[in-house]
């Protein structure tokens, strides 16, 4: 997946702009991936107390990310809910070209995850491009 995606920017050219919210683990590499490429990160921060919904080993990075990031939009919500997730992932939508998604393809444990917000993207004619991650099974 990192080497698809390393390629996929080397395509989309210097000028390119990412955005994120910088969950653990996908999210968090997309973002160093923009950065490391030359590009220009903006982050879409779900909720007032979304930092503190992250797992304690991932805010370093997250913090990292977040003052790295030219331009950084907040969402009006308190807390870190799938609610706040979805609205913070339709923001994003409007805001962009096209998604990229790291997704396995399976249905989202919770509303808001990447199922719901790639079909949010279909469904508003937002094009698609899915990087598959390491073991998953396309059906």
């Amino acid at each position: 997946m990192d080497k698809a995606l390393r390629d996929a920017l080397a395509a989309a050219g210097p000028a390119v702009t990412g955005l994120s919210c910088l969950a653990d683990g996908a999210d968090q590499i997309f973002a160093r991936a923009v950065l490391d490429h030359g590009g220009t990160l903006e982050v879409i921060v779900p909720a007032r107390r979304y930092r503190q919904g992250l797992p304690e080993q991932a805010r370093p990075d997250y913090d990292r990310l977040l003052a790295a990031a030219a331009r950084v939009h907040r969402m009006p919500a308190e807390e870190s809910d799938a609610q706040a997730h979805m609205a913070a992932g339709v923001r994003m939508l409007e805001m962009a070209d096209e998604l990229w998604a790291v997704w396995d393809g399976k249905p989202a444990r919770g509303y808001g995850g990447t199922a719901d917000v790639v079909a949010c993207a279909r469904d508003r004619g937002v094009p698609v491009r899915v990087f598959w991650p390491r073991g998953a099974r396309r059906d």
